[in-house]
């Protein structure tokens, strides 16, 4: 998931700057929304983990 976040960020940072060297306001208005969901899955992604971390923690070792 951390993969496809940063792929989101950097395409979107790329079709930002693109969109402003061509004056193509739609394109830039796409990369940063781009950006915007590379944020979002990166923030899904945070918190899938900090929940399984708490499980883990939670959950006794059947290591006995």
């Amino acid at each position: 998931m951390a993969d496809d976040s940063a792929k989101d960020k950097v395409a979107g940072k790329a079709k930002e700057a693109m969109g402003k060297m061509t004056g193509n306001r739609r394109m830039e208005s796409e990369g940063k929304a781009d950006q915007a969901k590379g944020k979002a899955k990166g923030a899904v992604g945070d918190a899938r983990d900090r929940a399984q971390g708490a499980k883990d923690s939670l959950t006794p070792d059947d290591k006995d």
